[in-house]
């Protein structure tokens, strides 16, 4: 197995760092910015909205995207290229913009119609358009398969009512990538339908969920007799669960990715940090733990490479991205917890003074959520084991079974 750029890889690579360097400064290890950073704060968003414009001006927003949509047509591969590269400089994150750039989107070229993605390709591109996702729900979050939010056909329209949770910057949203359930005499994979619903259409109501981080990122979203246009519906009426696990493989290949901190910024916290016994770096179990997560990020590393290797060779990736996302989630954790031991007391300060801008302080609030979104370590390990080393699968006792006639907790 090659890791090696390819001739074309290392000239894209070359033409991507080059852009980067006219537009942008390298980041700092000590620079404290975490993945999670102002994403309710409206001024932020303003600059992520320049910055995404500034990309998509120079062809590097939609790297993958068909041509015919404003995108490059480009691999996968030099998708990650840029990504790598993007991510050594101090640029906006665009954390605004990633579900409508690599989830939404995505979903729509393969369930939508030409006509429907024209109205939005440019304007996600650009970022003058954010898209969410609207799909937990209160009672169906791992088994998403679970939800009650229905949609009733009337006409040449759907009527939507339910609610939806942790919904990421629902608030700043103009468009949601929707599933509800049309049909409960199906079983509950069966019966689902999904929809591109607008955020401002009345009945839709979205309330911001104050995090233990101090944060606003996730929103509870309720829909009171909201009428969808048919003509916003993703694929046939029943094939919401096909569409859906489409959204959902883009989210977990999206969330592989190597967020902060990362091993460099737990280094050099290390290093700068003295103990009551002498400097971090001298104490044993701390050199263990720091050892342990370099592994983790090389194996991480690794991981990554052979998923571009595949994509090189234009084949699609195995277990690496459940692998990926299961190992990124515990790493992130660990890495903030040691990073928050380390500032002893004042690892609870979470204060902009703070060393770093208190990334690990932020980073160790925000680590459990990242190991829930795009699949939990367990339905992660589930998949590993059915897919991939080929175990039996969990016992289903709802299988087969009507939606309507499931039991639940609620019903006598």
């Amino acid at each position: 197995m090659d890791f090696r750029d390819t001739p074309e890889g290392a000239e894209n690579r070359r033409k991507v760092r080059e852009f980067l360097e006219q537009h942008a400064e390298l980041e700092k290890p000590d620079s404290g910015r975490g993945y999670r950073d102002g994403n309710d704060d409206p001024a932020v968003l303003e600059k992520a909205r320049k910055w995404q414009t500034i990309k998509a001006n120079a062809g590097y927003a939609g790297i993958t995207w068909p041509k015919e949509y404003g995108g490059q047509g480009g691999s996968p591969l030099e998708q990650i290229i840029y990504e790598q590269e993007e991510s050594q400089f101090d640029v906006p994150r665009g954390n605004f913009f990633y579900i409508g750039l690599g989830w939404a989107m995505p979903t729509l070229f393969q369930w939508s119609n030409k006509e429907e993605i024209l109205k939005h390709s440019d304007k996600v591109l650009k970022g003058d358009e954010i898209w969410c996702q609207l799909f937990s729900e209160p009672a169906g979050g791992s088994d998403l398969a679970a939800l009650r939010t229905k949609a009733e056909r009337d006409g040449d329209e759907w009527v939507i009512n339910g609610q939806k949770i942790w919904t990421s910057g629902g608030q700043f949203s103009d468009f949601g990538v929707l599933v509800a359930r049309n049909d409960t005499t199906q079983a509950k994979h069966k019966g689902l339908t999904c929809f591109i619903l607008d955020m401002k259409s009345p009945g839709v109501e979205i309330r911001p969920i104050k995090q233990m981080s101090g944060d606003s990122h996730f929103n509870e979203v309720f829909f009171d007799n909201v009428r969808v246009p048919d003509s916003c519906r993703l694929g046939e009426v029943g094939e919401g669960w096909k569409v859906a696990m489409t959204t959902l493989m883009n989210e977990r290949y999206n969330l592989v990715e190597l967020v902060p901190p990362d091993f460099e910024q737990i280094f050099h916290l290390v290093t700068e940090t003295n103990l009551p016994d002498g400097p971090a770096i001298e104490d044993t179990a701390i050199r263990e733990k720091l050892a342990d997560l370099y592994c983790r990020a090389q194996g991480m590393k690794f991981t990554n490479f052979r998923t571009m290797s595949a994509l090189s060779q234009g084949k699609d990736p195995g277990p690496e991205v459940s692998i990926g996302k299961l190992v990124n989630s515990l790493r992130l954790q660990e890495s903030a917890n040691l990073g928050s031991d380390l500032y002893g007391e004042s690892g609870l300060l979470m204060a902009e003074d703070m060393p770093m801008r208190a990334l690990f302080q932020r980073a160790y609030l925000y680590s459990p959520g990242w190991r829930l979104g795009g699949g939990t370590d367990e339905i992660l390990r589930n998949t590993i084991a059915e897919r991939v080393l080929g175990l039996p699968s969990d016992i289903r006792a709802d299988k087969g079974i009507a939606f309507r006639d499931i039991p639940t907790g609620a019903r006598k």
